[in-house]
């Protein structure tokens, strides 16, 4: 890889964590260098745009390859209350977010879920990832009002393959006719939908999607749902041989605006641990306490945050971004 140019200034050395920390999930390993001794790449925040907020691990599927580990009655990362989040929410809008995003396991197993929903969405859009079964068919009764809020939201529905056995495979039997059938309700009350699915590597996307037209066709569901699509992420606490991401690396993204798609850059997401909640820097780290940024979201949007997860190379690669389709 070409030697960096220029090497930006650290403004701000980190005052919680420390150089060296050895993590139960991982080697032992520093967060400024790679195991090569290269300093590592890194994301300095710009403007929080959308805030995400982790309703917690507990899920009514128990998927083998789940990101989150998830399983019905897991307490990895407890389950969210409104008076958890109201002061974040409140702290966000004070830096002009644009966006309320939500994550589980699945969102509709915790029980202050919509009542959440109910006061993100009267301030700003928000985005829900789910897996649209019987969670959410369950209370549609409580989701339906949402539609009269202020400002709209947006249901991502995993929907791994165009494939009812693969797909119930892992996600359980009846899992693809009941994710098909919340899909097609959230569309007809005039929801917005669109879909994440699961890649392959030698696939033809646009067969693959032609293939999940052809069963929206089948259903009565649009066939212009929007796709998000991503890589095997691993499950918490693996490390998947992904290479080190060094200052070097980084030439490959040498200004602000090319950096724009690390989502570190412009999001953050609430974790809860124990009866705190934390600020962490994305998504897809939450199995890692160096990316606990503290709890206060204009504080973390100072930090520098180091590119060590193995997921980040994802962000490097791929482009793969959690927020919701264009």
């Amino acid at each position: 890889m070409p030697t960096i140019v220029e090497k930006p200034p650290i403004t701000k050395a980190r005052k919680h964590i420390p150089l060296v920390e050895v993590l139960e999930a991982r080697a032992a390993d520093s967060w400024t260098h790679t195991r090569n001794d290269q300093p590592r790449g890194y994301i300095d925040a710009n403007k929080l745009q959308e805030l995400w907020i982790h309703t917690g691990t507990a899920c009514n599927l128990a998927c083998p390859f789940c990101l989150e580990g998830s399983h019905p009655g897991d307490g990895r990362i407890p389950g969210m209350k409104l008076s958890d989040v109201k002061p974040f929410i409140h702290e966000a809008l004070d830096m002009d977010v644009e966006q309320f995003s939500f994550t589980g396991g699945e969102p509709f197993v915790i029980r202050d879920f919509v009542n959440i929903l109910n006061y993100a969405s009267q301030h700003r859009p928000c985005f829900v990832l789910t897996n649209a079964t019987e969670p959410l068919l369950k209370r549609r009764h409580q989701v339906l009002p949402l539609l009269n809020n202020p400002y709209p939201i947006h249901f991502r529905v995993s929907l791994d393959f165009p494939d009812r056995a693969r797909h119930d495979k892992d996600r359980g039997d009846g899992s693809f006719d009941q994710a098909l059938e919340g899909i097609r309700w959230l569309v007809d009350q005039g929801f917005k939908v669109s879909i994440a699915r699961q890649t392959d590597d030698d696939e033809v996307p646009a067969k693959v999607e032609a293939r999940f037209r052809e069963i929206f066709e089948a259903w009565g569901i649009p066939q212009n749902l929007a796709f998000t699509v991503f890589p095997d992420l691993g499950i918490p606490g693996s490390e998947d041989g992904s290479p080190e991401i060094t200052e070097n690396c980084m030439q490959k993204y040498p200004s602000v605006e090319s950096r724009a798609h690390f989502m570190c850059t412009y999001t953050r997401m609430l974790v809860k641990k124990g009866d705190s909640v934390k600020v962490y820097a994305c998504t897809l780290v939450d199995d890692d306490p160096q990316y606990d940024l503290g709890e206060s979201l204009a504080e973390s949007m100072k930090e520098r945050v180091m590119l060590r997860h193995h997921r980040c190379f994802s962000c490097y690669r791929y482009g793969a971004s959690c927020s919701a389709p264009a």
